[in-house]
């Protein structure tokens, strides 16, 4: 009987414990490839010799390597696993008839540089995709050129900068509220402004007092979301962009809550405007993985010309063209953005419909108010106004009084089977939990997602230690995170090497 060892014949490992590298699971000889005999004269050619080394790579079969990273997918948590209650990134299931249509071979295969005149349907997708988006947010024409939501910041920045040269104005700042997501301030320095900070009220709400006396001739623009990265709608929301617009400045929406309002209400109508949608978040594409994504980029009239291009557009005779708009900021993003994400986000819209994308708004937010409710009590809620799609809950008193803080509540969570919600964000409010459990969600779920968490927190009390260590049932346990940071190694090697 030949012995077990650090071979690809020590592979009983699904749902163990021990995964070995490839380098561990190699044998000399074996192959994952088998490839048949020339059937063409062989040539010399006049190359250097080969070197004499070899190159220590692993040696397996196909089955061996299949069964490595298969056993490796299996270990990582996805939104087709378990519920996915991160806040603010909108992780919701990802419907598949949209990768249907995305992987249908007339699309899958074209290649970006195709003729306008052999690529008519694409360009009619893109189209009718920047219709739906333009009338759910209100605006008046979008690009699909910015790969992802930060992108999309970025050009709403250019934009306004371009919009405000063009009328011989030189503007240095952007408003940003306190709460604003991080890529924000980010992309306003990449964007060559000054970040301004604009204070909260007690309610979580912009305060618009403040925002009054931060307003000046040399403000391009003010950075916003609705509702806010707190979760709650800003009321004021008209007025705030009236103080803006009254300085000459843009008003900015980010659009990564537009999932509590498709439908419902549009941006435009609140008096933004440039909006950026992320198909990922609100229009069910993949999130997350490096990507692909799509922050597609809306505007009203007065900013169209300004538009990167080219833009798809219909000739006298019907026949689509790339038409690039008279004042172009130019190419944000190779050819026409990440077009099977724009695919699958349109076959989203249709399969719902307008009643249906409401539908989903109003769901996300029974979703995340009946969550909130049920976790009242152990969890503080700082921001105690009705919630829309998220929340925002802390642990600030069971830290007080057990030294559990979030980082051990969503790690104890893991070991419930649920991903963790979004820790310490925003910065505002102290050990925040922010929770979006999405409209994908059931009721079943959500209520055995507040009954992990309420077991979590009267666990604080009793067994404070076990919450320290979690979690225990995961491939990974608890990480020194803070040694990772100080301490970085971004390579790895075995004893032998």
């Amino acid at each position: 009987m030949p012995k077990p060892g650090g071979s690809a014949a020590s592979s009983p490992l699904v749902g163990g414990s021990e995964e070995p590298t490839l380098k561990e699971i190699s044998i000399p000889g074996r192959r994952a490839w088998s490839l048949t005999p020339l059937d063409v004269p062989e040539i010399e050619l006049d190359l250097p010799e080969k070197s004499e080394g070899r190159v220590a790579l692993p040696e397996v079969s196909e089955h061996d390597l299949v069964m490595h990273y298969t056993r490796l997918s299996h270990r990582n948590f996805a939104v087709d696993l378990g519920a996915y209650p991160l806040g603010s990134c909108t992780m919701k299931y990802n419907p598949k008839v949209c990768d249907w249509a995305a992987e249908h071979p007339a699309f899958r295969d074209l290649h970006p540089a195709t003729p306008e005149s052999s690529a008519q349907g694409a360009l009619a997708v893109l189209l009718e995709a920047e219709r739906f988006l333009c009338e759910i947010t209100g605006m008046d024409r979008a690009t699909f050129q910015p790969p992802a939501g930060a992108s999309g910041e970025l050009t709403g920045l250019l934009l306004m900068r371009a919009y405000h040269e063009d009328k011989g104005e030189e503007r240095s700042k952007i408003l940003i509220p306190d709460a604003a997501h991080g890529t924000n301030p980010a992309s306003v320095t990449l964007g060559g402004y000054e970040a301004v900070e604009v204070p909260s009220n007690d309610r979580g709400m912009v305060d618009v007092e403040a925002l009054r006396g931060l307003v000046d001739d040399q403000v391009a623009g003010l950075m916003l979301t609705n509702p806010n990265t707190l979760g709650l709608f800003e009321e004021n929301i008209v007025e705030i962009a009236d103080i803006v617009h009254e300085a000459g400045g843009l008003v900015y929406y980010d659009g990564a809550n537009l999932n509590a309002i498709m439908g419902v209400a549009k941006p435009g109508s609140m008096g933004f405007d440039i909006v950026h949608s992320n198909l990922h978040k609100t229009f069910a594409t993949p999130h997350g993985g490096g990507g692909p994504g799509a922050g597609p980029v809306a505007v009203h009239d007065v900013l169209v010309p300004f538009l990167p291009g080219p833009l798809p557009e219909a000739d006298e005779e019907g026949v689509l063209r790339w038409v690039m708009p008279a004042k172009s900021i130019g190419r944000v993003h190779g050819k026409h953005g990440n077009f099977g994400v724009v695919l699958r986000a349109l076959t989203y819209m249709k399969a719902l419909g307008g009643d249906g994308l409401r539908r989903v708004s109003e769901r996300a937010v029974l979703n995340a108010r009946y969550l909130e409710e049920l976790i009242r009590g152990p969890y503080d809620l700082p921001y105690d106004s009705p919630c829309m799609h998220e929340f925002v809950a802390s642990a600030k008193t069971l830290k007080k009084s057990t030294g559990i803080r979030a980082m051990d509540i969503v790690k104890a969570l893991m070991d419930e089977g649920f991903h963790a919600p979004t820790v310490y964000f925003p910065l505002i409010v102290d050990e925040a939990l922010m929770m979006e459990p999405t409209e994908t969600q059931s009721m079943q779920t959500m209520d055995a997602l507040a009954n992990a968490l309420l077991s979590i927190a009267d666990r604080a009390a009793t067994e404070p230690d076990a919450l320290h260590a979690a979690p225990v049932n995961t491939p990974v346990g608890r990480p020194d995170e803070a040694s990772a940071a100080r301490h970085l190694r971004v390579t790895w090697r075995s004893d032998d090497d």
